[in-house]
């Protein structure tokens, strides 16, 4: 992914070590991508379903891929069922 990042100062803070970024997650993109801010969340599409867990699992793996991670430094930590999420990332 190629992807420029927009300025995530405000989706950012800090909770116990890690890094929490908060997303606005759009699933069942026509493919993977970083589409700006929301507010004061990071807006990322996820070429997966909202269905089992799929578009969190693409989510992770779409955040680490880009921060350069294994998806394992990468968790879903709040919104597991909402398109607003925080995702925990330990570095």
């Amino acid at each position: 992914m190629a992807e420029t990042l927009p300025d995530v100062a405000p989706c950012l803070s800090g909770r116990d070590g890690a890094v929490i970024l908060a997303v606005r997650a759009q699933p069942g993109a026509k493919r993977s991508a970083i589409l700006g801010m929301h507010g004061e969340r990071l807006r990322v599409a996820v070429q997966a379903p909202p269905v089992d867990g799929k578009a969190n699992e693409a989510l992770v793996a779409c955040i680490a891929g880009l921060l350069g991670l294994p998806r394992r430094a990468v968790a879903v930590v709040g919104g597991l069922t909402s398109r607003d999420k925080r995702l925990a990332i330990d570095a």
